[in-house]
Parts: structure tokens; sequence; C-alpha cells
């Protein structure tokens, strides 16, 4: 009877593990939360980036009439905190991008002020995604340096067509090449409804999922690509300036071959 008793009292003492569970989970949220969040967007001039932007903000802040050809940031207050979104100029689907819309979008991370942008959303319509996609991406990020896919989220726009298709279905039927996007971002991705205003259900979860990169990665440093271009600059300086004498030394030795030497009698 007494051992039954004991028994009784330490299954009271044991903690239900679904409650432990979302204990925890909560602990961690309040431990990353930030008291501010600094966006950047990236993608192409018309796959819903802007309205990604006005659906973070709650109301209406950029304009969708117009390809935009200028950054333009935005501030609001989400979930008791600041945020601020940087919408970049969009890059072209079938042409170069030209290179003042890409020094463009390259300000757009410096224009979050330091240190960093938090984040840069690649918003990428829910579509056929083909390997001309991929590259035009490759291409644009390698505007930021190597270092800016660990700090990029994956967002899903239009994702109403895919009806009862779940996103991870449309992931894999789309091959390797969204695969390798996914890969870079480090499977990083969120579903976004952009057919909502105001006070947004899903905005809470994408700034927990910022606030868990940031945690993981820490803040994106646009001055490191500055300095690395710096770098590459004098690099491609020393190589130039270091050649010069390689080739008049050479001339000078197949001048002292060609003449005879001076004789110290004469």
């Amino acid at each position: 009877m007494e051992s039954e008793k004991q028994v009784q009292s330490t299954g009271e003492d044991v903690p239900d593990p679904e409650e432990e569970e979302k204990r925890l989970a909560a602990a961690a949220r309040e431990a990353n939360r930030l008291s501010e969040l600094r966006l950047v967007l990236l993608g192409w001039r018309w796959p819903g980036k802007s309205l990604t932007g006005n659906t973070i903000l709650g109301r209406e802040e950029f304009r969708l009439e117009r390809a935009a050809e200028f950054c333009v940031k935005r501030q609001t207050e989400v979930e008791g905190r600041q945020v601020t979104v940087i919408d970049t100029p969009g890059w072209f689907s079938a042409q170069t991008t030209p290179l003042l819309y890409q020094q463009e979008m390259v300000r757009g991370a410096s224009m979050c002020g330091p240190p960093g942008p938090h984040a840069f959303l690649l918003v990428i319509p829910v579509g056929m995604f083909t390997e001309v996609d991929r590259g035009r991406i490759e291409e644009h990020l390698a505007l930021f340096g190597e270092s800016v896919w660990r700090h990029t989220i994956l967002v899903f726009t239009w994702a109403e067509v895919l009806r009862n298709m779940s996103i991870e279905r449309h992931i894999k039927r789309e091959g390797k090449d969204l695969q390798w996007v996914l890969e870079k971002c480090k499977r990083r991705y969120f579903v976004i409804n952009n057919c909502i205003f105001g006070e947004h259900p899903q905005l809470r979860r994408l700034m927990e999922k910022i606030e868990k990169v940031v945690a993981e990665e820490g803040i994106y440093n646009p001055e490191e690509v500055e300095e690395k271009k710096h770098l590459d600059q004098n690099q491609n300086q020393n190589r130039e300036l270091g050649a010069r004498p390689k080739v008049n030394s050479a001339v000078g030795l197949a001048k002292l071959d060609v003449d005879p030497p001076h004789n110290s009698v004469d």
C-alpha cells in the first residue's frame, strides 16, 4: 500500500512532456526575441516582392503599379518591435539587370543602418522554376557576397494556386534547381499569404523564423562586401603592376644575352 502511494506521488512530480516542450519553446522564443528587425526584400520585378513588404508592414507602402528603380525604406511596429523593410529594385527575367540597378540593390543592405540587415527575404512566386531562374538568383545574390546565403529566407508567394498540394510536394516536384536554392539557404523557407492585411496571423511565425536565423548566424555585415571589393581591386592592381617589371626584366635579359660583355682591358 505504501509503495503504491510512493509510485503515485512520483508520477505526479513528473512533468507532462507536451507541456514541457511548449515551455522550452516559449523560453527559446523569448531568448531569441529582438527589439527590432531589419529586412531586405530581393527578387524579380513582378513576383509579389513589394506586395510581401506591404503585408509585413500591414499597409500599402510600396507602390505596385510600377517597377521600382531605387530602394525604398519603410518602418512599422510588429508584435511590439520596430521592423524596417527595404524594398530593392527587382531584377529582370530574360535580360541582364542594369549596373545601376545592381548597385542600388547592394545599397539596400546599407540602408538598414549599422550593423546591417538581420535577414534577406528572397521572394519567389509558386510556379515553374527553371535553371535560368536559379542562375538569376545566383547572379544577383553574389552581389552581396557568399555570406548572404546564411542570412536568406526563401519566401514563397501566390501559394494559393497550389490548392490542395502542400508546399513540400511542390518543392519536390520543381526539381534540382529549386532544391539547390533551398540548400544554399539551409532549407529556410516560408509561405506567405499576401491577400491578408492588418493583423496578419503569419507574421509572428515569420518574425520568429528570422530571429532564429539571427541566433544561429548572427547579423549580415555589408562592410565585409565592401572590404572584399577593395581587396579584390588591390589584388588586381598589384597583379598589373607586378606584371610590368617582369616584361621589362625579360627585355633586359634578352639584351644582355645579345650584347657582348665589356672588356676591362679596353
